[in-house]
């Protein structure tokens, strides 16, 4: 997000407004931006090397920046590059996954050349890797609002043929999944993109009831209170990793994906926050909120009131 407000040149009259800008030159504003803010450092023959432009226009990019940003930079003259200011205001608005992600794998989202991370960054091996032919189906199908009739391999039933209508991909964690429509078993599901082989787009016609709109766990919003686990001996490191207020963490998710964030995040669902091991730094206070919640048989130690009931008789 860009700020609105024209930028000022000490006591003069306001220049050019970054809403005035033409996309390609704000991409290279924003370049010049990242750099400083993240790294400390600019100069034209990094803006000429991204770009591919001509020093000259490089030079024009750098002026337009601190016309724009006067505070922002400072000269080095022995080392010709432009250095962060103390009193540096980012120009662009980053959130903090977009900035991990453009340190560790590269800044932009164009694909031409080799793209390498800035600074040194040590990612977890990806063991799931979907085929790249298979997500381009899906993703057209998401796109264009189509079904998509696919062969699938599950646990339970080994391999099948069955028309789904894709709305969304979903990333748990660990591997990534679309969630659709399953007109085989008439009811919303997530498929591990892995699992789907042959996919072609098909032209029939989709109905109300399979629709985004239509997928109750989709929709419904389920507010988590998360805390430190209370076997821990210091809480408050936890609170502040997890920048807590009040020592509470409030998240808001989706009911479809509550299990993959519990489980991912190895939160502690047990109604007695009874679970052990060096893992389980969270507890989720209210397990309540997870009445009607479907994929709560990952969440670590969560039992539904059926289960407890049950075993309850069984003692």
């Amino acid at each position: 997000m860009m700020g609105t407000n024209a930028a000022k040149i000490g006591d003069h009259m306001p220049v050019m407004r970054l809403e005035d800008i033409n996309q390609t030159q704000k991409e290279r504003l924003s370049h010049i931006d990242f750099k400083v803010c993240f790294l400390g450092t600019i100069g034209r023959n990094d803006i000429v090397s991204r770009f591919g432009i001509k020093e000259a226009a490089a030079t024009r990019d750098i002026t337009l920046y601190k016309e724009l940003a006067p505070k922002n930079l400072e000269y080095d003259t022995k080392a010709k590059i432009y250095t962060r200011s103390n009193g540096f205001e980012p120009l662009f608005d980053y959130s903090s996954s977009q900035a991990l992600a453009a340190l560790a794998y590269g800044f932009g989202d164009d694909f031409v050349g080799t793209h390498k991370g800035f600074i040194a960054c040590e990612m977890p091996a990806q063991l799931n890797r979907p085929s790249l032919s298979t997500l381009s189906v899906l993703t057209r199908a998401i796109h264009q609002e189509k079904a998509v009739k696919i062969a699938y391999r599950s646990l339970s039933s080994g391999r099948t043929t069955r028309e789904i209508v894709p709305f969304v991909l979903v990333d748990n964690g660990l591997r990534w999944h679309v969630r659709g429509y399953d007109r085989r078993q008439s009811r919303f599901s997530d498929f591990v993109i892995t699992r789907i082989f042959d996919p072609t787009i098909t032209d029939s016609m989709i109905k109300e009831h399979e629709t985004r709109e239509s997928d109750i766990q989709w929709n419904r919003i389920v507010e988590l209170e998360i805390v430190p686990h209370p076997s821990l001996k210091h809480p408050k490191t936890i609170e502040a990793d997890y920048d807590m207020q009040n020592g509470v963490l409030n998240v808001n998710v989706r009911a479809a994906v509550a299990g993959y964030v519990l489980r991912r995040w190895n939160v502690d669902c047990s109604e007695d926050h009874s679970l052990k091991g060096p893992e389980y730094h969270l507890w989720l206070k209210n397990r309540q909120a997870l009445y009607g919640v479907e994929n709560l048989v990952i969440a670590p130690g969560y039992r539904s009131p059926d289960q407890q009931r049950l075993e309850a008789e069984m003692e």
